[in-house]
């Protein structure tokens, strides 16, 4: 046959490749590049094959695209069929699982499907559309189901009902101090009484009207740190006024029913002193006991009661004048020292200490500025003020002492000093000595006992944080344990340690809160523990001996309840795509994992679940001791420390806020939730409900704030109060939110935003027949929400209430 018959049957030529199947092309191939080679390192370390698989494919049908074939849509078919199977596999019904495995690739399936219709041999244009449209519809679908929240365990019926029994009667030694018997309208304490409860019997403020809260006053600090932020303060409400500390530790009283200031005294705390966080949690209530003040008339009270309050609608008693100081306000300051001025007037009390103040590092040597702070505010039983303090310790195995000492409310005489590896010592040491360096210190406020005369006093790990297991034992006798001291003698009178030889900086960091337990003898004087690693103890605060029958022995004989999870796995890694999956998958492989007390490791990484913040930190739990329900919001974020050649480069490898999250994406490498609260049962430890608490407001990647109204359970600091109209009110979340939720059924009834981050537990009082809700929005420099000096009250519009 000639030339030209053949040219005459010659085939039509080509059609042109389409310009996006170009970009398509291209991008499967460089996707498909970092999958092989990324699943090839991964499988390597002995995890999945999925994504050599996949990126071998995902190569080969960019190729094909690339040269406009419809076999490259065909191969991408596959490759997305096999990651359904595969997900589904690997994941079962787990919505975030499901995320980035196949978002992405969803994705990329409907472009090419849109895009097969222009290859050679073409797919039909209704075929195409079709497809392409089904998938978008998925694809929509899919997130859609992201705003309704995931992993709750809702209420069932029979949840626990208030219970009125006749209780016991006072008598004439029965403690007068507000923060012991609180009136109805009051919150005296950052616990709102020592007992540590954070349960209101306010009823004002119902489940019918909650939705009508407005904001009824605002008072700003004016005392914004340029760096390190996060003001946690909880005020303290007495009578007519607002206590409560700023940031830098300014003292400054509010009108109760219009935020206005009425005092304001500056402790003049330099910068050099903010080593941590300017942070100040509140401040401390004394009344000089010949001083008028209520009744403590009992309340009914449950079984299970913490501490009873005064009877509702009791008048108060006409005051007389009274001298200077006869109630004053007692802060602890980022500096390291105590101090004490007139509630009435804001003027420092001469008669304490130096002119109002007391330096609390005394006696321990040498102490550079910043080594030493009080974040906490100290408890007060039977005159005697109780404190401890935060040190500078990653920097030095021979930190500052961690003494707890007591200190005359009145005077600001040292009464004892407690330095745990000089127990024959009750006071200050002698001339030319110290307190014993590096012991563990008290990182939060002290419950107390006045009728029992105990304080309770959880303590931290010895410094340094992370790494503390390699101290000798006296050192670790009392590291990471709950110390019962008698505030007469500062003797300890019991103690209890739930983690021993820590390595992994398991403070125990949430103040406890006292209960009456029910047991089938009857009830017991009971203490309440939460933990960063996520485990709720109840002892009997009179011995320290378990409540709750043995479960294996050792550090688990008096668990009531645990938020502890299953070990993670790889199938455990998240990220937004495969991408950042993967990266979190290898560090996973490399990293060593040996349950919750992983310490750092040196010259390898190491994971850390629960990571640095719990668990439960310090915004501690809340009790409604009517109904013997507990609340509590928890983190449930891992830690993950890179390793590095020798000890002190891997004693804080991690943000101990952050949790874990790839360098460059900020992206959590765990699923979420990231975040929950929950409700308990007190008798028996049962989970009554639970749901991840906080929106995606504030996650995003690139530490964007995407403000995004999911429900995904975010990471969170600070605490819940409990009303007796069975009302919980939480902030704490980093979505910037202030809610209301329904205790018996965990829904959400309420929400304000918020100006600023609300890590800070709110508090409730009345005033003037009016109910008032009051939050302080700090922001936190650590969990990078926005800072602010903000007090906000929120209440019922008058007519609701009259």
């Amino acid at each position: 046959m000639s030339a030209s018959s053949d040219s005459e049957v010659a085939t039509a030529p080509a059609p042109a490749r389409h310009p996006l199947v170009s970009v398509l092309a291209l991008l499967l191939i460089a996707l498909g590049a970092v999958l092989a080679a990324g699943g090839g390192w991964l499988l390597q370390l002995g995890g999945s094959w999925y994504y050599v698989i996949t990126g071998v494919g995902l190569l080969a049908s960019g190729a094909l695209l690339w040269r406009n074939l419809r076999s490259g849509a065909q191969l991408f078919a596959l490759v997305f069929i096999g990651t359904v199977a595969w997900t589904w596999w690997e994941s079962g019904g787990s919505y975030w699982r499901w995320v980035p495995r196949l978002g992405l690739v969803t994705a990329l399936a409907v472009l090419v499907a849109l895009l097969s219709s222009t290859l050679q041999r073409p797919v039909p244009k209704r075929i195409a559309r079709s497809t392409a449209v089904a998938l978008a519809l998925l694809f929509v679908a899919a997130f859609s189901l992201a705003f309704v929240p995931h992993g709750v365990t809702r209420a069932r019926p029979g949840f626990p009902q208030p219970l009125v029994a006749a209780g016991l009667a006072p008598t004439e030694e029965t403690p007068r101090q507000a923060a012991d018997r609180p009136a109805d309208g009051d919150w005296p304490a950052w616990g709102r009484s020592n007992a540590g409860t954070r349960f209101s019997p306010s009823r004002g403020i119902t489940a019918d009207n909650v939705a009508t809260l407005q904001p009824a006053w605002v008072f700003r600090t004016g005392d914004l740190p340029r760096r390190r932020w996060g003001a946690q303060t909880t005020p303290l409400k007495i009578g007519d006024s607002v206590y409560l500390c700023s940031a830098r530790n300014q003292l400054i009283a509010l009108d109760a029913a219009t935020g206005t200031a009425r005092w304001r005294f500056d402790p003049k705390v330099r910068e050099a002193a903010i080593t941590h966080t300017a942070a100040c949690r509140g401040v401390a209530y004394y009344e000089t006991p010949d001083e008028p003040s209520l009744d403590p008339l009992l309340a009914d009270v449950a079984a299970d009661l913490a501490l009873p309050s005064a009877l509702p609608g009791l008048p108060l008693p006409a005051r007389t004048a009274r001298a200077a100081c006869a109630a004053r306000i007692i802060e602890g300051t980022l500096d390291g020292r105590l101090i004490a001025v007139d509630a009435t007037s804001g003027a420092a009390c001469r008669g304490f200490g130096n002119n109002g103040q007391v330096d609390i590092t005394v006696g321990m040597g040498a102490v550079a500025a910043g080594d030493v702070s009080i974040g906490a505010p100290p408890a007060i039983v039977r005159g005697v003020i109780v404190t401890g303090h935060q040190v500078r310790s990653a920097q030095r195995q021979e930190a500052a002492s961690g003494v707890i000492q007591g200190f005359d409310v009145i005077t600001g005489k040292l009464r004892w000093a407690w330095d745990m590896q000089q127990p024959d010592r009750a006071g200050a040491p002698p001339l030319g000595q110290a307190y014993t360096r590096g012991t563990p210190t008290l990182l939060t406020t002290p419950t107390a006992d006045d009728a029992l005369g105990l304080v309770y006093v959880p303590l931290g790990s010895a410094a340094p944080g992370q790494g503390s297991g390699l101290h000798d034992a006296a050192r670790q006798r009392h590291a990471n344990a709950l110390v019962a001291i008698d505030v007469t003698t500062g003797n300890p009178a019991w103690s209890f340690q739930p983690v021993r030889n820590d390595g992994a900086d398991d403070d125990l960091r949430a103040q406890p809160t006292l209960v009456d337990y029910p047991t089938p003898a009857g009830k017991v004087p009971a203490i309440l523990l939460p933990t960063r690693q996520g485990d709720l103890y109840v002892l009997d605060r009179r011995s320290g001996a378990p409540l709750v029958a043995a479960e294996e022995g050792g550090a688990l004989r008096a668990r009531l309840h645990s938020l502890r999870r299953a070990a993670l796995t790889e199938r455990d890694m998240w990220g937004i795509t495969p991408i950042d999956q993967l990266a979190c998958r290898i560090q996973f492989r490399l990293a060593q994992q040996d349950g919750a007390s992983t310490p750092p490791g040196s010259g390898h990484a190491s994971i850390q679940y629960p990571g640095h913040n719990g668990g439960w930190d310090w915004g501690g739990v809340a009790v409604d001791p009517r109904r013997g329900v507990i609340v509590a919001n928890y983190n449930d974020m891992p830690d993950y420390a890179a390793g590095g050649e020798g000890l002190l480069a891997s004693l804080h490898p991690i943000n101990p806020a952050d949790g874990w999250r790839l360098p460059l994406t900020r992206l959590p490498c765990r699923q979420p939730p990231y975040g929950g609260i929950r409700a308990i049962d007190l008798r028996t430890g049962a989970t009554l409900w639970d749901r991840p608490f906080g929106r995606a407001r504030g996650l995003a990647p690139f530490g964007l704030r995407a403000g995004l109204p999911v429900e995904i359970g975010v990471p969170n600091q600070g605490g819940a109060v409990i009303t007796a109209s069975g009302l919980v009110f939480i902030a704490a979340a980093t979505d910037d939110l202030l809610r209301a939720i329904d205790l018996e059924t965990g829904r959400e009834l309420w929400r304000a935003e918020l100006p600023a981050g609300g890590q800070a537990t709110p508090m409730v009082y009345a005033h003037q027949g009016r109910h008032y809700l009051v939050v302080m929005a700090g922001g936190d420099h650590r969990l990078q929400t926005p800072k602010g000096d903000y007090l906000l009250a929120y209440a019922l519009p008058d007519k609701s209430e009259r």
